[in-house]
């Protein structure tokens, strides 16, 4: 119980420093400097008007300088915050694995809010949930060991890197999307090709070696996307179908995605330090690159078969919650956040329930 009430008020203080990440974040401002303060009046806020959730009660959402009102979005947030940490405490009591939840769970929470209001998810945030991700796993063993969280983060970010690949590749009528220099989706779908036939270490190489040979060359070297996808999706159906084939198809389905992923993940962190390519208004998106990257640190931290159950949970949650807010466009980024909280503490359970129902658990 006192570990409960103290998670609560903890998560109460991260939830207020998270307002601050989400409001000054897009804006490329300092979290640090300078101190909380009105958005109208600029006066600087004292200790009783930063105590988490009350002092927004106690004030009736106003200013006390100005009598602005102040968005009910702050209370929100700290009070999400607090109730999570406070679950967490009651379903992973143990240190220092509770520590790493409450950092997993407020990454979530800040990229969450800043997706609703930007439609981004920002890179350094992912990113470095991402490394954290993979270092905890490292040092500690701990959300998975090190080999399966780097194998899971990549399989995660490639299975939604394929599936924006084949949607816009449909609705594009089979015509090739916009080739980027030196490294774009064409290199994404050209390494898991190779990986899909040849290994995930074939699959990287082909990728690294086309990236490479653009830069070199200052032009782009590409196949066709329907050529590139539709012999991948290929590779694992002739690994099931045919005896003694050059890879099972459980072992090309593995190849395919950890080599999107990786050349998803690691084109990602290129364009990062890069200024953006100019957006084709006319260019198909089926689903935003932020959700691949974050889906790869979610795979970081859950496993494969718990994601697939978070990304589950997602597509459920998005049908539902979008239909009861049809006037608001809300990106996929929550959705896949309240998915990955849900498979964090129940994925296993779920994936292991499932695996005795059908007989092979």
């Amino acid at each position: 119980m006192i570990l409960t009430l103290f998670a609560f008020v903890l998560g109460g203080v991260v939830g207020s420093f998270l307002n601050v990440v989400i409001y000054r974040l897009p804006k490329k401002e300092s979290i640090v400097a300078p101190p909380s303060h009105c958005p109208h009046c600029n006066h600087r806020l004292s200790a009783l008007e930063l105590i988490p959730i009350f002092s927004w009660i106690f004030q009736r959402g106003r200013c006390r300088h100005c009598g602005a009102r102040i968005s009910a979005r702050y209370p929100l947030v700290e009070a999400l915050t607090a109730s999570l940490f406070a679950l967490a405490a009651r379903l992973q009591p143990d240190f220092p694995a509770l520590l790493l939840v409450w950092v997993f769970m407020a990454l979530l929470i800040a990229l969450s809010f800043i997706d609703i209001d930007t439609y981004t998810l920002p890179d350094s945030l992912v990113y470095a949930g991402l490394a954290l991700g993979w270092m905890a796993s490292y040092l500690l063993k701990y959300p998975l060991a090190p080999q399966a969280s780097v194998d899971s983060a990549l399989m995660s970010a490639g299975l939604l890197a394929l599936v924006a690949g084949y949607g816009a590749l449909l609705v594009r009528r089979l015509k090739d999307g916009k080739r980027e220099w030196p490294v774009g989706l064409h290199t994404m779908h050209l390494a898991g090709m190779v990986g899909a036939w040849s290994g995930p270490a074939a699959g990287l190489v082909a990728g690294f070696l086309n990236w490479a040979l653009n830069a070199r060359s200052k032009k782009v070297f590409a196949l066709p996307d329907g050529l590139t996808l539709g012999l991948a999706a290929l590779a694992p159906v002739a690994g099931y179908m045919v005896p003694g084939w050059l890879q099972s198809g459980l072992d090309s389905l593995r190849g395919l995605l950890v080599a999107t992923g990786g050349l998803a993940l690691a084109g990602g962190l290129y364009w990062a330090f890069r200024p953006e390519p100019e957006e084709d208004p006319n260019e198909v998106v089926v689903m935003g690159f932020g959700d691949v990257k974050l889906a790869g640190m979610l795979g970081a931290w859950l496993g494969f078969w718990p994601f697939l159950v978070g990304l589950m949970v997602a597509v459920l949650a998005g049908a539902v919650l979008g239909t009861a807010f049809r006037s608001r466009k809300v990106p996929f980024g929550p959705y896949l956040a309240i998915g990955g909280l849900v498979a964090l503490f129940f994925g296993n359970r779920i994936v292991s329930w499932y695996l005795s129902y059908l007989g092979i658990g």
